[in-house]
């Protein structure tokens, strides 16, 4: 009655309907609980295991922190402790990093050769004879730099490096000024790398010994300073390294960031000393650049004489000799109110102003149309601590110049014409004060300054026609 055919498909649907699932057969719970465990599983398998664990409280660790914390995010990451595996690896890798952008730089064979290069490969202007360059002539000289000197040459000759450059009528640029960029490039790059090599935390920020370390390193490198006695040579450091911190460290954290190291005009005044012609730079000049031997000598000398007591600190009395006195007193009082730390006993006659202090005086004095400068001086001039001066404290500060002036034997002043001649001087925004974002932006801020503090000062710009003239008499009797 029933087929063959039949019979078995309704054979195998009731087999097949009675198999139950894997999950409840217990052999297959028993592996899985068997594999769940790691005991059946190689070294391998168990450790990549116990890293996903890991991660995966770590990540867990994390969101529940950034649950609690809402939206506020993360401004603080504690360093490695000392001698740590982590502080370990972290300098493996500065070094190992240091290292490959050490190797990618062009050292003095290499940029000899491409100044080779430069050369055989240019065009000669025949207006003015300068040696110039078109766009083809950039890529011809890119090539064969790159197979004289290897590929670390190439990224100097990019097009948009061709195109930073001023071009003539016909497209071409001077060899000269893109040679004298590869340099500089060349130059800040080795600068920031031993200066990393130097930065103990890798937070990119130098403190004073390890800039004074740079500078060490620098020396013997540098033609004007070979000649230094030994026993100067942390004494010269630390003057170096106090100018870095005057214009790099505006907020006095006692650290100056690297970055702004690089772009400060400090870094390039003191690269001026590779000049190996000593005899054309003058005496003048020579103490013009606070990095020259000549100039730290100067400070040294100037500190000494005016430490009468020698006890490596001066005193109120003793820094009002400064500039043969002629000083204001009351710009000495606030100097000392603004700059100078109190000593220990905390006692009025315990505050002395140290070496670092006096070093910051004295660029603040010869600085002081910067804005560094400036900012240190209208601190002094602030009697009253509010970030503005008024017609009385301008009257304050002048009524010093004003009695040293008379002494000196000059012609009576009227303290009420000078303070109108420094407000038209400033033209501050609001015609009631006077702010130091007004000393900055009015251009005269410096000769302001001087004329409230020092009566040298006040005496040059009342004389500053005389003098202009003086300056240009010289030139005139040499060509009689």
């Amino acid at each position: 009655m029933y087929s063959g055919s039949s019979d078995g498909e309704s054979h195998d649907t009731s087999t097949q309907r009675r198999i139950p699932p894997a999950s409840s057969m217990l052999w297959v719970r028993n592996l899985r609980r068997y594999i769940g465990s790691g005991a059946g599983l190689g070294s391998e398998a168990l450790m990549e295991l116990e890293t996903k664990r890991i991660l995966l409280e770590i990540f867990k660790e994390k969101q529940q922190k950034s649950q609690e914390a809402g939206t506020i995010p993360s401004f603080y990451k504690k360093k490695p402790e000392e001698g740590s595996i982590s502080q370990r690896v972290q300098r493996l890798a500065k070094y190992r990093f240091l290292k490959k952008q050490s190797d990618l730089l062009l050292n003095s064979d290499d940029l000899a050769a491409m100044w080779n290069c430069l050369r055989e490969n240019c065009v000669i202007d025949d207006g003015t004879g300068a040696e110039k360059m078109n766009y083809e002539d950039f890529c011809h000289i890119a090539s064969v730099c790159t197979e004289q000197i290897g590929p670390k040459c190439r990224r100097f000759f990019s097009p948009s490096n061709f195109m930073k450059f001023e071009k003539d009528e016909a497209g071409r640029i001077a060899i000269l000024p893109f040679y004298l960029y590869v340099m500089r490039t060349v130059s800040l790059t080795q600068a920031r790398i031993d200066m990393s090599e130097l930065d103990e935390d890798s937070d990119g920020f130098l403190q004073s010994q390890e800039m004074e370390s740079y500078i060490s390193g620098l020396i013997p490198n540098l033609a004007q300073l070979r000649d230094m006695p030994d026993a100067f040579t942390n004494m010269y450091c630390r003057i170096a390294s106090q100018k870095f911190f005057f214009f790099c460290d505006p907020h006095r954290r006692g650290k100056a960031c690297i970055k702004k190291i690089l772009l400060s005009n400090c870094l390039q005044e003191l690269m001026e000393l590779h000049q190996e012609s000593e005899e054309e730079v003058t005496d003048t000049e020579q103490a013009e650049n606070w990095f020259s031997l000549t100039s730290a000598q100067r400070i040294c000398d100037m500190f000494l004489a005016l430490d009468k007591d020698c006890s490596g600190s001066l005193s109120k009395q003793e820094l009002k000799e400064y500039a043969d006195g002629t000083l204001t007193e009351i710009f000495i009082e606030r100097v000392f109110d603004e700059h100078v730390r109190r000593g220990k006993s905390g006692s009025g006659n315990s505050r002395e102003m140290d070496f670092d202090s006096f070093l910051d005086f004295v660029l603040a004095l010869e600085n002081k149309d910067t804005s560094e400068g400036l900012t240190y001086l209208f601190r002094c001039l602030d009697l009253q601590g509010r970030g503005f001066l008024t017609t009385a404290d301008i009257h304050s500060l002048f009524r010093d110049v004003h009695q040293k002036w008379i002494e000196g034997g000059n012609y009576e002043l009227c303290i009420e014409d000078v303070r109108d001649e420094i407000w038209d001087m400033v033209k501050p925004s609001d015609p009631l004060k006077i702010t130091l974002d007004d000393l900055l932006g009015c251009k005269q801020g410096g000769t302001v300054a001087s004329m409230l503090i020092d009566v040298r000062g006040f005496w040059a710009h009342d004389n500053r026609e005389n003098l202009l003239q003086e300056e240009e008499e010289p030139p005139e009797e040499e060509s009689q």
